[in-house]
């Protein structure tokens, strides 16, 4: 073997196992993050000039859009769902692929006419209930932080990357690393 085959060999074996090559993938999932975040950037940007009256809420990685939010709904803006409170609500959850979601991404609902315009065929029809749960560390980040603030009736998005998703896990039909949506239903919360 050449002088220099063998020394391109060593250096190769020497960046696999000094870690070179971890740090290209760590690289890569965070230019993946990225472009999340700019797809994100662009699904709200689209629901601003659809709905006029839509509000927009930022915190530490987490956007929630809330649709037709006339801020007129006086008995209801004081009470916002706080950390430990209890939500009820339905839900459709998507992976967010480009700067839109649509019914091929949809992985889980409990809203029944989100199911039947998907043409989601469910026989238990439990499904469809209200889900109710508490505002706490057992939720994924991004739902908990976006959650948080809710208010009595809102209709909203939750938009998170898959940083504060399931990170490197697959989680069902959900691929690790991918961007979430959940339009959110709120019926109620509480704070006792």
């Amino acid at each position: 073997m050449k002088k220099s085959t063998c020394i391109l060999i060593s250096v190769l074996l020497l960046a696999v196992f000094s870690g070179i090559f971890p740090a290209c993938t760590k690289e890569a999932v965070q230019m993946a993050y990225d472009k999340q975040e700019t797809n994100i950037a662009n699904f709200v940007e689209a629901q601003l000039k659809a709905d006029k009256t839509a509000t927009v809420t930022y915190k530490d990685g987490v956007v929630r859009v809330v649709l037709h939010d006339t801020l007129h709904r006086e008995g209801l803006m004081a009470d916002t769902l706080r950390s430990g409170g209890t939500v009820s609500f339905y839900y459709a959850g998507y992976t967010l692929s480009g700067a839109s979601v649509n019914s091929s991404n949809l992985f889980a609902t409990n809203h029944q006419r989100t199911a039947n315009s998907a043409g989601w065929k469910l026989s238990d029809t439990t499904a469809f209930k209200i889900q109710t749960l508490t505002l706490d560390n057992k939720l994924l980040e991004g739902l908990q932080r976006g959650l948080e603030g809710v208010r009595n009736q809102d209709e909203c998005y939750i938009l998170f990357s898959g940083k504060y998703a399931f990170g490197s896990r697959k989680q069902g039909t959900i691929p690790a690393r991918s961007a979430l949506v959940y339009h959110i239903w709120v019926n109620s919360i509480s704070n006792d």
